[in-house]
């Protein structure tokens, strides 16, 4: 039997449903929506890709509340590009974002997310929701690039590619010190943990309203510090690296299970569409493993590409299955506007997932993914890959279908297949642009000059 005090307040919750204007009770109805990107995560670490010598208890039960996006993919194998594409929903190459912006410095003030994109969270907080970043920006230093300038209301986190994990007691007021807002903190815990205390203090904050929260772990990007209580967890692993990279990655984990918990806690879960990515491949020098692809971050190869993929709505999206289609980060955007009610832009290279996902459609979402990097390049279309990526000597064929591991090129066997794959790239080639900035150094070598598009220079 419910409570005077409870039966007062669903009345007045019914009373307030049937009075608001029709805008505020969409809101009001819209679902929260958490992202949450690892940094340099290796494809096979986690235990719902397969991995066994790390126990990732918080991911693989995320995995298990949704959707697990077999074939999950982001349009560049490095930081910064990922994360322009995410938040706009576009080929990053569209408006010249192909390579990291680089330190603050002489020259690169002016360097970051171009102003002429509109971003993920300024559509949602003109649609009413509230928008925080926790974590890695990495789109730009200066002020008009920064997370508050962007449309996000609250931010702590740092602007840079990397950081230290800590902790950070007397604080830094450098240009890549942790940050609230705009002001330099100190910071007395272990910053993947404090990430996850953040985002847990967010989300407390803004549960009576729909919310975007926006959770960038720098983990498991170098420096490779691990929390102390990690120290003899992992002993049993072969070399100091990997130890150190297991604790950075459970913390990790950890961090996770709070943001869940929390969710569980407050009964939002229902309410909430949770996707989890990794921002690129593991490179080799933090210790990762890709599992069974071939190459690494920095690399169009099937291991700097294709990342870990969940896409989670409890009670409308089904649970415990796997989407083995090919799908892509820059989907996030117009599946979350779509799952807020929001109209959805036409410049959108991305598509709202969430048919797919209830299987209310068979096809495919995509016809065709692309990459572009430097010289580097890539295009799948089905279970076909044109790759010319480090170490390939020239473009090579394969099917991912039988080789995911990318060993056998097939370009003698299957020519007109080839060359199906090469008039389509370069064709979507023809309509980027040049890079804005080189791969932090200068402009790649070689580079044939794409025509510009419109705005490209704001």
């Amino acid at each position: 039997m419910l409570r005077p005090a409870h039966q007062l307040l669903m009345g007045l919750a019914a009373f307030l449903a049937g009075t608001l204007p029709a805008a505020a009770a969409d809101v009001a109805r819209r679902p929260n929506v958490v992202v949450i990107v690892a940094d340099d995560l290796g494809y096979g670490d986690v235990g719902f890709q397969g991995g066994t010598d790390i126990p990732t208890p918080h991911l693989d039960a995320l995995a298990r509340s949704g959707v697990r996006c077999t074939s999950g993919y982001v349009s560049g194998p490095y930081c910064s590009p990922t994360r322009a594409g995410l938040l706009t929903g576009r080929y990053q190459q569209r408006f010249g974002h192909e390579f990291n912006p680089g330190p603050p410095g002489p020259g690169v003030e002016a360097i970051g997310l171009p102003l002429s994109e509109t971003t993920l969270p300024q559509r949602l907080r003109e649609a009413g929701y509230a928008t925080g970043l926790v974590g890695k920006w990495h789109l730009g230093h200066a002020l008009p690039f920064q997370p508050q300038s962007r449309g996000f209301d609250e931010f702590f986190g740092f602007l840079g590619g990397a950081h230290g994990y800590g902790p950070f007691p007397e604080g830094d007021a450098g240009p890549n010190a942790i940050r609230r807002g705009r002001e330099p903190v100190a910071e007395k815990e272990y910053l993947t943990d404090a990430l996850a205390r953040e985002a847990v203090a967010f989300i407390d904050r803004h549960a009576a309203a729909p919310f975007f929260l926006l959770l960038t772990f720098n983990a498991v990007h170098t420096p490779m510090e691990a929390p102390a209580r990690s120290a003899d967890r992992f002993a049993a692993l072969a070399t100091p690296r990997r130890r150190t990279y297991a604790g950075m990655l459970a913390a990790m984990d950890d961090a996770v299970g709070r943001v869940t918990a929390a969710l569980e806690d407050r009964r939002l879960a229902a309410d909430t569409l949770l996707v989890f990515i990794s921002d690129n491949g593991g490179p080799q020098v933090n210790g990762s493993s890709n599992g069974p692809l071939r190459g690494q971050k920095a690399t169009t190869w099937e291991g700097g590409v294709r990342v870990p993929f969940v896409v989670s709505w409890p009670g409308r999206l089904p649970a415990g299955t796997a989407f083995d289609q090919p799908v892509i980060q820059l989907d996030i955007l117009p599946t979350v506007l779509a799952a807020a009610g929001i109209g959805r832009p036409d410049d959108l290279d991305g598509v709202d997932l969430l048919p797919f996902l209830t299987g209310d459609r068979k096809t495919a979402p995509h016809e065709a993914l692309y990459w572009r990097f430097g010289q580097q390049r890539a295009i799948r279309i089905g279970d076909w890959k044109l790759v010319e990526a480090t170490g390939s000597e020239g473009p090579k064929l394969f099917n991912l279908a039988s080789d995911q591991a990318e060993q056998h090129d097939r370009s003698a066997a299957e020519g007109e297949t080839r060359e199906r794959l090469e008039e389509a790239w370069k064709a979507w080639n023809a309509t980027l642009v040049e890079p804005r900035w080189g791969r932090q150094t200068g402009r790649q070598p070689g580079r044939r000059r794409a025509p510009a598009a419109a705005g490209a220079g704001a």
